[in-house]
């Protein structure tokens, strides 16, 4: 075991500056006849949206043409996020008007998979909009060893996740779900899997006959799901991981990772039974009890968290449609 994901880790980990030649990446992109679609899954993002655009824009469709679209799924932003995005050449979209006819849900994993039926790509990448020092090589970095491996079917990002503090930037810190939550799982249920460096990363490129093929929770839980379906079909050797540097966002509090980590234990519950790899677990509440000081007392504020999910993109008909496909 250790020496499959040691293995794994040499082979299967990049650092983006392996893939600078961008001129060369496009023409093997052209030599494999691939489209390579962006989603931007956006809520309220007008303060980092339209440098995302214009510089994925400028570098990767006008200068070197590796993107085939750029998209934001937004999922109902009340700010100036769409018309920021729309004025710098992205396609935009509100994930409500995509698949009308299936009832309307919220979450950054609505607008996800909503997106595999939107986009066109035969790879599709997702970065998340709130990124403050943002580069090409959040795309190139990730879809470089899908162009260069056919085997590779599902690429992470890692990076320094520094928190964004007043007075500058702290050199450590961020991924505090990924190690008290999710890398302690794993290394119980799912030890391969700890050899990705950080699991709940919002930047991925995957091969659309992935995608079309997983579950997708619509909360929290998306991206803890797709790393136990994919290894589940496909093994420890469909997946790459590339260093993009540094990552800089806002950091959120501890109150909200307690709701992020309570959505993905559900997930992850979930997905461990189907599997039969944890013993009979009675169904769980979705009540998340947190508690809080009131003036000079303290008290527990109660939170619904319901980590419902999507099915199988493959599954709904008006996508086979569009897409020819069929179900095996």
């Amino acid at each position: 075991m250790v020496k499959k994901i040691k293995d794994w880790i040499t082979n299967n980990t990049y650092h983006h500056s392996q893939f600078w030649d961008l001129k060369q990446l496009v023409e093997k992109k052209e030599e494999q006849n691939l489209t390579i679609s962006l989603c931007l899954p956006t809520l309220n993002e007008e303060k980092t949206i339209g440098k995302e655009v214009v510089i994925f824009r400028s570098e990767l469709m006008d200068r070197y043409p590796l993107l085939d679209e750029i998209a934001v799924i937004d999922s109902g932003s009340e700010d100036q996020t769409l018309e920021i995005a729309e004025g710098f050449g992205a396609d935009t979209y509100l994930a409500d008007d995509i698949l009308p006819s299936i009832e309307k849900k919220k979450g950054k994993g609505e607008n996800l998979w909503k997106a595999i039926y939107q986009l066109k790509g035969d790879i599709i990448v997702y970065v998340d909009a709130d990124i403050s020092n943002i580069h090409p090589r959040f795309v190139y970095g990730l879809v470089a060893p899908l162009i260069h491996r056919q085997e590779i079917q599902y690429v992470k990002a890692f990076y320094d996740r520094p928190l964004a503090v007043s007075g500058g930037i702290r050199p450590s810190g961020g991924g505090r779900v990924t190690e008290i939550l999710i890398r302690p799982l794993f290394s119980l249920y799912f030890p391969e899997l700890t050899g990705i460096i950080q699991p709940l990363s919002g930047e991925y490129a995957v091969r659309r006959e992935v995608l079309e093929q997983i579950h997708f929770p619509i909360g929290y839980g998306v991206e803890t799901s797709h790393l136990i379906d994919v290894y589940t079909k496909y093994g420890l050797d469909a997946f790459a991981q590339t260093d993009l540097d540094q990552r800089v966002h806002e950091n959120k509090p501890t109150r909200a990772l307690g709701k992020m980590s309570f959505g993905i234990l559900q997930t992850f519950i979930k997905r461990a039974k189907a599997l039969d790899i944890i013993g009979d677990i009675s169904d769980h509440e979705t009540i998340l009890r947190q508690t809080q000081a009131i003036e000079d007392s303290y008290g527990q504020e109660e939170i619904e968290i319901t980590e419902e999910e999507r099915p199988p993109m493959i599954e709904i008909e008006e996508y086979r449609k569009k897409f020819n496909r069929k179900l095996d």
